[in-house]
């Protein structure tokens, strides 16, 4: 086991200064008392990152200020630049295969490679329920290969190793799941109940944020935050410009699209 598998009295744990992740961290330091390591990617391409960066840092600052106790159970963040991270035809072959027919995030083909490369075991990642999901999109089938542990009381959940030929089981096999069972809304409630509310809304989520250091409202982080009942987090007037693009926009570049592509003027290939 290397110097980054899990310990009996510690968590690993993906931490982004989003909102899923940091509840995560909350409940690790001040429900269960875990010591933690927070584990960050740096994306240097992203516009968001430097913002996710001090929103990380502003938010350990207010924490340990108002909760000493965590300054011994917080870890110094373990930061990866993506740019080093080593190939993997394995994992990303896997990755491709899997994209072929269910749509994920190609951070899944990094962070998989990363934990690999550096022998991180059970890292925490913060996948919230969905509010809604169809027979077999991604959450459906996401959810059918998992199964139920216990880590510090808490229930997580973790890839079945049954499936351990399959190339979901190739990505994901180093990761645990804590809040796969809990809405963004219901983190919400819990988080006002333990008067964690000022810290929750400190966290950042926006991978392409305005000149005006605001929400997008049209990234794909921006529309699951308003698909998942927390679209308050967002100005009004990039809501209603996010109900534009998706409603309007979006439909009519993906049939012009289509049409570029019958004529011949437009790669169909994957952009990953």
């Amino acid at each position: 086991m290397g110097e980054n598998s899990i310990r009996k009295d510690h968590v690993n744990l993906l931490w982004t200064g989003g909102w899923d992740s940091t509840f995560q961290l909350l409940q690790l330091l001040l429900i269960y008392k875990c010591s933690v390591s927070p584990f960050y990617l740096i994306h240097e391409d992203r516009p968001s990152t430097s913002i996710e960066i001090k929103t990380m840092k502003d938010i350990k600052n207010y924490l340990i200020k108002k909760y000493p106790h965590t300054k011994k159970l917080l870890s110094p963040t373990q930061f990866y630049a993506l740019c080093d991270i080593l190939p993997n035809k394995e994992i990303t072959s896997a990755y491709q295969s899997i994209i072929k027919n269910t749509p994920i995030g190609i951070q899944y083909d990094w962070l998989a490679r990363l934990c690999t490369e550096k022998n991180i075991f059970d890292l925490q990642m913060s996948i919230e329920k969905p509010v809604k999901s169809k027979e077999n999109d991604w959450d459906a089938i996401f959810d059918t290969m998992l199964y139920e542990d216990v880590v510090h009381t808490q229930t997580v959940y973790r890839f079945d190793p049954k499936y351990k030929t399959s190339d979901i089981y190739k990505i994901f096999r180093h990761f645990v799941f804590p809040v796969r069972n809990i809405t963004k809304v219901h983190m919400n409630e819990i988080a006002t109940e333990n008067g964690w509310g000022k810290i929750m809304n400190m966290t950042w989520f926006c991978h392409t944020p305005t000149f005006k250091m605001t929400p997008c409202g049209i990234c794909k982080p921006c529309i699951q935050t308003i698909d998942s009942g927390l679209g308050w987090r967002i100005q009004y007037g990039r809501r209603v410009l996010s109900l534009f693009y998706r409603k309007i926009y979006w439909p009519l570049k993906a049939v012009i699209r289509s049409i570029l592509i019958k004529l011949g003027l437009f790669s169909k290939k994957i952009n990953s």
